[in-house]
């Protein structure tokens, strides 16, 4: 590995480990085995090397969590098992990545404090509303245009930021997948009988 890829798993363990806040350069040049000028050249400042770190923390959990959609066994893409299927990999994500969770929430808590994070988290919020379309909806990212990524992908994205801020919260009472399923089902049906 070369200093750009040692830089981006050194900052990735400091993530873990302190969070974005109580990061340091110097914690990531001593955990990388690099060096302070490593960090310029090759990401710009701490902040956005801290934010590429995450940012790719994230995707793998996103990964993980969206790799049942693509077994033999996953059932068919827009259906409620389909659904139900999707969050509960997903919630297993809350319990078993909870570390990368809980930054998501350092980042959202100090984003007044840490701007060049926020803006780069900005920039790749829209990359996880399209990955996670496909996951829900069959496809792939390249069939997700913008309006479905805004207005399905936001959708999924709200569910997932929610039922994230229960799971971190209290898990034992948080909402499960099941039980989120049956509530879109009787979303569906009051909306059948409605209209």
């Amino acid at each position: 590995m070369g200093h750009r890829e040692d830089l981006l798993e050194g900052a990735k363990r400091c993530l873990l480990e302190k969070g974005f806040a109580r990061t340091t350069a110097r914690d990531i040049v001593k955990e990388s085995g690099t060096n302070l000028a490593s960090i310029g050249y090759h990401y710009g400042s701490k902040d956005a090397l801290l934010a590429a770190a995450y940012v790719e923390l994230i995707s793998d959990v996103g990964d993980t969590f969206g790799a049942f959609a693509m077994t033999d066994t996953a059932s068919a893409p827009g259906s409620l098992e389909r659904f139900q299927e999707a969050w509960e990999s997903v919630t297993r994500s809350f319990v078993e990545d909870r570390s990368v969770w809980m930054l998501t929430f350092e980042v959202i808590i100090n984003s007044d404090r840490l701007p060049t994070v926020r803006e780069h988290l900005a920039k790749a919020s829209d990359e996880g509303r399209r990955g996670i379309v496909p996951m829900l909806a069959g496809g792939s990212e390249a069939d997700v245009d913008d309006a479905m990524m805004r207005s399905l992908g936001g959708f999924y994205q709200v569910l997932l930021n929610g039922l994230c801020v229960q799971w971190l919260f209290d898990p034992q009472s948080a909402t499960d997948a099941k039980e989120l399923t049956e509530g879109l089902r009787r979303v569906i049906e009051g909306v059948r009988e409605a209209g």
